[in-house]
């Protein structure tokens, strides 16, 4: 087991430092020179058309914006960013902000290509994403199974694994927890409801944890804000912290791998997805006049992860003042963080809403998995075979993340994650000329007090290109 532990860090290593690091800061800036800084420019448009009715029976800007945050928000926001503060340092922090705000313009371009791209189905409803735009405007399609694949490996494999890894984690703190059997148990039950809701029961469960998530989110931010201001004399010593690890250059370039400047990027990324290619799919679905629209309302996502959620458990955690070293790395950082406040309850806080987080994350995951395995068998559904043998398999994977070591399962994350990166950026690079007619028609249109409709041909795409905008 160490030996092939040794052979993913290695692998996670290189592909994030140099490859990733430099693949993503050029892409992020390119994007945001292009549109003239289009995330920062048109915010408050963003912000609009987030609230702008799509038609009874179809899915609305704000309804796709929903699915997509909803794969992005979860454990990641909790445990991610105490991993990057405890094994990185605090400059970690500002690396993600760093990554969110040029990351915004990646999500916008692989959003607007993904309606631009998008396909109508025989029920109405609208679907595409990366796989899609890459098969018909790059006429590679077997670079778009590739990415598929990866996809698979990400969010059925992955992210399942850690996402289970992280919710036992949360018990570490209880007296009651035993290194050799507690995860076991914790797995089990989790491998069982998620086997439950994924082979056609459990529906009642996925309706009520829809509901309370929202509300477990906007509650963590309160009580994140409430420990912070309990802690408020130690905020300006917080970010001189942050500021003076985040541009002590000697230290990240004599340790890159494991510096804050690399954690920063890697749990940034691992958040909010900017740039990835899961998003894109869920953006696919919304019904809008324009595909601008929808790429302007996807950098509110990006925005809600990363300078909302995670930011409020980096500040929380360290101002705080509890020690952030390898020891406490994960929930038990930020649980001890919330119970300089509210002792005992904090660390139950904690766990309950990461048992929610995870569970509609597991869930919310295998979305972009069904999306994925239609594609790769050429837009049809697989079998009912097949897909009893997968979500069994799935089940399986969800047992084996709360029982394999903490590196193995952030390993396999970012290598999966990482996979998707590297073959959507350079794709949205490629097509780049596409979004940015398409965000010039937009703005156009806009100047003239029109309400965007988007024709293919006003900027130079004909029909066999396109196949939804031709209707």
């Amino acid at each position: 087991m160490m030996g092939f532990l040794d052979i993913l860090n290695a692998i996670d290593n290189v592909m994030y430092y140099p490859i990733l690091m430099i693949v993503m800061a050029i892409a992020g800036c390119w994007f945001t020179i292009l549109t003239k800084g289009v995330q920062f420019r048109l915010f408050r448009e963003s912000c609009r058309l987030v609230m702008e009715p799509s038609g009874e029976g179809k899915v609305s800007s704000f309804q796709a914006l929903m699915v997509s945050t909803a794969s992005r928000v979860g454990t990641g926001n909790i445990v991610g960013v105490s991993t990057a503060i405890c094994l990185g340092g605090p400059g970690a922090c500002f690396w993600m902000w760093i990554m969110c705000l040029i990351g915004a313009a990646s999500a916008f371009m692989e959003s607007t290509l993904a309606q631009i791209y998008k396909r109508k189905g025989e029920d109405g409803a609208c679907y595409g994403g990366p796989a899609y735009y890459i098969e018909k405007a790059l006429h590679a399609r077997w670079l778009a199974v590739l990415f598929c694949v990866f996809l698979i490996a990400t969010y059925a494999v992955g992210f399942n694994l850690l996402c289970s890894y992280n919710l036992q984690s949360t018990f570490a703190v209880y007296s009651f927890y035993q290194e050799s059997t507690t995860p076991m148990i914790v797995g089990a039950v989790l491998a069982v409801l998620v086997g439950y809701c994924l082979l056609g029961g459990g529906k009642r469960i996925v309706k009520l944890t829809s509901v309370i998530v929202p509300f477990m989110g906007i509650s963590y931010v309160v009580i994140s804000m409430i420990v912070i201001l309990f802690h408020i004399t130690n905020i300006p010593v917080m970010f001189v912290e942050i500021f003076k690890d985040a541009f002590d250059f000697k230290a990240i370039f004599g340790g890159v791998a494991g510096s804050c400047l690399i954690y920063g990027i890697k749990r940034g990324l691992y958040s909010n997805e900017a740039g990835v290619g899961s998003a894109p799919n869920a953006s696919a679905s919304a019904h809008v006049t324009h595909p601008v629209k929808q790429g302007l309302v996807q950098t509110l996502s990006v925005y809600i992860d990363t300078l909302l959620l995670c930011t409020a458990t980096a500040l929380m955690c360290l101002s705080s003042g509890v020690e952030h070293t390898e020891a406490v790395s994960g929930a038990l950082y930020v649980q001890n963080a919330i119970s300089t406040v509210f002792g005992r309850v904090g660390p139950l806080f904690i766990t309950i809403a990461m048992v929610l987080f995870a569970f509609t994350t597991l869930l919310g995951n295998l979305y972009y998995v069904d999306n994925a395995l239609i594609f790769m068998n050429n837009k049809k559904e697989p079998s009912k075979k097949f897909k009893l043998i997968f979500k069994l398999f799935c089940v399986i994977v969800v047992f084996l993340g709360a029982i394999i070591p903490m590196d193995a399962a952030w390993a396999m994350a970012d290598i999966t994650m990482g996979g998707m990166t590297l073959i959507n950026l350079p794709a949205c690079m490629l097509l780049g000329g596409v979004a940015i007619r398409a965000l010039r028609d937009y703005e156009k249109q806009k100047k003239a007090g029109k309400n965007p409709v988007f024709r293919g041909s006003d900027i130079g795409l004909d029909e066999e290109e396109l196949e939804y905008w031709n209707e």
